[in-house]
């Protein structure tokens, strides 16, 4: 998900759950062939399992990225064919290729040639007008011909003209039938849903008739659900982790970055959905938002605030005491 999971997100998330398998940003191919290449792909070795979603439409271009991505130490190579994003189309890439089933295909089997690592396809179930379930389960045939088993399907069809990329998360009616079809038709393939799952119970269901389903904005929105798929998912006996043990890790990590030359504010983004739903989160959000624009503000300030904040609430889900110090920014950096 763009300007969330980035390198730094991932670690938080890797906090949350050791098995859960972790997404990159999209980047573009550009990104890495015209631009910093080492900076995009670098990623925390503690992340595996994680994958990195591509966006492109040139078959020789992809096929050079993935090789780059393949000698970073990556997992698995995305081929983003469902973001619906103006600045996406413009470039012929995301949900606007599922018109071009065959340049999908060319693009997957120059990918599958150059390295050794699975090739997937992140999808919509169609576009537009182009929303019958023949020309989705034909689309997911041509591409499989060309060595992708695994299909991630964002269970909506995009409108590529009218409809903002946000609306186009919401507004499309979510069709999890046609997803399940596909799967029920084409049983050699590994199928992940994706889309409207907001609980981990309806993940456990959709798991009874798919291969895997993808969580994207519920968790990160509410970070706190992933600390529940070991146990839940993958039937782990382990306790989840608790709140303050995560946020402590995770601030140990912030500080490494920051003197590596990180932003506060990149650092600190992560970590504002750490207490949704938890009486005092909106204390916390504010508090650390304001450490993240604060002038030489740095990552022991934040530490120090996170620390007061939750003195008082001991671990798990107790709530954040809403007087922590003296109420404001200044005081609970002192």
């Amino acid at each position: 998900m763009m300007g969330c999971t980035d390198r730094h997100g991932r670690y938080l998330l890797r906090l949350l759950s050791r098995r859960a398998r972790l997404y990159t940003e999209m980047i573009p191919i550009g990104a890495l062939l015209h631009g910093d290449a080492e900076r995009a792909l670098r990623f925390h070795s503690a992340e595996h399992p994680v994958a990195i979603q591509l966006g492109g439409s040139d078959p020789a271009g992809l096929a050079r990225c993935a090789r780059l991505a393949e000698g970073a130490g990556y997992d698995e190579i995305n081929l983003n064919v469902g973001c619906p994003s103006p600045r996406v189309q413009k470039g012929c890439f995301g949900a606007a290729l599922m018109a071009r089933p065959v340049l999908v295909a060319e693009c997957v089997a120059a990918m599958r040639d150059a390295v050794s690592i699975p090739v997937t396809v992140k999808t919509r179930i169609g576009i537009d007008d182009l929303d019958s379930y023949s020309r989705f389960r034909d689309f997911a045939g041509a591409v499989a011909e060309a060595g992708c088993s695994t299909f991630i399907v964002h269970a909506r069809k995009a409108w590529l003209n009218g409809l903002s990329p946000r609306q186009n998360r919401e507004v499309p009616p979510l069709r999890h039938d046609r997803v399940f079809r596909l799967k029920g038709e084409m049983r050699g393939l590994e199928i992940v849903l994706n889309g409207g799952i907001t609980t981990l119970q309806e993940a456990g269901a959709a798991l009874r008739r798919v291969d895997g389903v993808m969580l994207g904005r519920a968790a990160w929105h509410d970070l706190w659900l992933l600390a529940g798929v070991d146990r839940t998912l993958f039937g782990e006996t382990a306790p989840p982790p608790e709140r303050s043990e995560v946020t402590a890790r995770f601030l140990a990590y912030a500080k490494r970055e920051c003197d590596r030359g990180a932003g506060l504010g990149e650092m600190v983004r992560p970590l504002l959905g750490l207490y949704r739903g938890v009486p005092g989160a909106r204390r916390w959000r504010r508090t650390l938002g304001e450490f993240a624009h604060r002038r030489n503000a740095t990552i022991e300030d934040v530490a120090r605030g996170c620390a007061l904040l939750t003195s008082r609430a001991g671990a798990g889900s107790e709530p954040i005491p809403e007087r922590a110090g003296a109420g404001s920014t200044a005081g609970l950096a002192a």
